[in-house]
């Protein structure tokens, strides 16, 4: 799932060995970011809501986290 963060930055979330794993995507490169950590638990419904929470002092007035298509 790839996610746009406030047109700041986009990330892609990848169920890898029963964990999310979160990866920074832009000009055709991938990195993986090790400092964020998705509860194994979540759902991929509930995933956008917690990137949110983590994000949300990059948002700007009537900015949101969109859900990008494959």
């Amino acid at each position: 799932m790839k996610f746009d963060i406030y047109t700041r930055f986009q990330v892609e979330v990848r169920r890898e060995s029963n964990a999310w794993v979160v990866y920074r995507s832009g000009l055709g490169k991938c990195s993986r970011l090790h400092d964020l950590l998705i509860p194994f638990q979540l759902t991929e419904d509930e995933i956008a809501v917690y990137l949110d929470d983590i994000f949300h002092e990059y948002a700007g007035p009537g900015q949101e986290i969109r859900c990008l298509p494959d």
